[in-house]
């Protein structure tokens, strides 16, 4: 057959390979799918974001309950840590969100706020939070617009989209303001009150992220 199931002798599809079929099923709609957004979003490959040096617009965007955050009144009290994570669903984000919450203090004594962002919906902020116990400002990234102003989204290839949705519960058709399942490179960015990018850790690998040691650091050397 055209997409290489299983077969009885009589031609017809095994059926204790149902589970195998469904999978292979959705790696197909998943990729016709993924060959119709791709048209207009870029890849992984094509992610550069923005650059140490460059300035950062205001931006406002809510919280799980609503409140509404403006970059441009927290830098009037001081830096902002802008951390960019994929979802609840994620165990490196989950981590990482909880290191940073573990040293949360010593970071605010440098006079810094943390901010982490996802194209998450409210309802599934919740479950971060939860998860990953962090207590500093979680935001909805609605319609994406944060993250393609720092240019950080990107459309996942249709074989991650199948393990995201079907073995991590991602949901990201449901989770997010649109169905182009969207993601940003987990980066993150120290911002100084001029709007302008002094530190960044950017890595297309989702699996290395920024350590808080960094992060201090980097705060530490714009006074």
């Amino acid at each position: 057959n055209a997409f290489g199931w299983p077969m009885n002798e009589d031609n017809t599809i095994l059926k204790n390979n149902s589970m195998n079929n469904k999978l292979k099923l959705l790696t197909i709609v998943l990729c016709l799918s993924s060959s119709t957004w791709a048209q207009s979003y870029q890849t992984k490959m094509d992610v550069e974001g923005l650059a140490v040096g460059d300035k950062v617009e205001n931006f406002i965007a809510s919280d799980a309950e609503d409140k509404v955050f403006k970059l441009s009144e927290a830098l009037e009290e001081g830096p902002v840590v802008l951390i960019f994570y994929r979802g609840h669903w994620c165990p490196y984000c989950n981590q990482h969100l909880a290191l940073v919450q573990d040293s949360l203090q010593l970071i605010q004594e440098l006079g810094a706020q943390v901010i982490a962002v996802s194209p998450q919906k409210p309802d599934y902020i919740n479950k971060t939070e939860k998860k990953s116990g962090a207590r500093f400002t979680l935001l909805y990234d609605e319609n994406y617009t944060i993250a393609e102003a720092f240019g950080l989204d990107y459309v996942p290839p249709a074989n991650k989209l199948v393990t995201y949705n079907l073995f991590n519960n991602a949901e990201l058709k449901e989770a997010h303001s649109d169905e182009s399942q969207r993601l940003p490179i987990p980066a993150t960015y120290v911002i100084n009150q001029d709007n302008q990018v002094t530190w960044r850790h950017f890595d297309p690998n989702y699996k290395k992220r920024s350590s808080v040691g960094e992060i201090m650091l980097a705060l530490s050397r714009i006074y």
